[in-house]
């Protein structure tokens, strides 16, 4: 632990959370993952139950979104979708595959796209399969949704901006993105990092600053619900995200 007293003195000025991602570290740490499509591969925690209750929260609210969006289809399928962060592809197989006609995939870990590639459903599904970190994604197509998931605390904030406005000037024109997350428990109101990934967790306050630097708005944000108490895991927060 630092010495509380530096915080204050300018001789020892505080180090933003964000300033502490190392990239080459947090692949480092995903790829000592194992590339295994049937576990929750660590990000989940090795929870069971935690994708049944995930995947259900995230049909509910994209339903909702849907409603708010005018012009929007409120049945039938998107045409295309984003999975960013896609790990192996569990947002995808739970849940874009079934309200999206093509989800393309942005991964920046070989071997877990190469799972993605190689399962059941990625012939019927999945479109181009981007094995890059989202800082380094420049879209080139136009999408109904981009989803992305348990993944931007790896950017810093000012890459996280910089994919937001790359995002937002690549949706159609009903088009959404959504960012699900953990929220920040800091007694201080502030960002949390954390040495074992490499990796920032934001504060609700700060992604809505990030959000409007980057010419969004948000059309609805919710918790999470229905994860059991005595595990007391951080909040997840969802954010549905259309141009200001």
């Amino acid at each position: 632990m630092s010495d509380p007293a530096s915080d204050t003195n300018p001789a020892h000025p505080v180090t933003a959370p964000d300033a502490k991602i190392n990239h080459a570290a947090s692949l480092e740490y995903w790829n000592s993952v194992p590339a295994n499509a049937h576990v929750m591969l660590g990000m989940l925690g090795q929870y069971p139950w935690y994708t049944r209750i995930d995947l259900r929260g995230s049909k509910t609210f994209l339903n909702k979104i849907r409603r708010l969006i005018p012009g929007c289809p409120l049945e039938g399928k998107l045409p295309l979708g984003a999975d960013c962060g896609a790990g192996v592809g569990r947002v995808t197989e739970g849940l874009l595959r079934h309200v999206c006609t093509t989800v393309d995939a942005v991964e920046p870990v070989a071997k877990f796209t190469q799972v993605l590639r190689d399962s059941a459903f990625a012939a019927d599904a999945v479109g181009d399969i981007y094995t890059l970190g989202l800082e380094d994604w420049y879209p080139h197509k136009r999408y109904d949704l981009i989803w992305t998931q348990f993944c931007v605390g790896h950017l810093t904030d000012r890459q996280l901006v910089d994919y937001f406005v790359r995002c937002r000037r690549a949706l159609t024109d009903t088009g959404v993105i959504v960012v699900k997350e953990n929220q920040s428990t800091d007694p201080r109101g502030e960002d949390m990092y954390d040495e074992e990934d490499s990796s920032v967790t934001r504060t609700d306050e700060k992604f809505r600053v990030l959000f409007k630097e980057a010419g969004l708005t948000v059309l609805a944000s919710e918790l999470q619900l229905g994860f059991p108490k005595n595990f007391r895991l951080l909040p997840v927060r969802f954010y549905a995200l259309r141009p200001v």
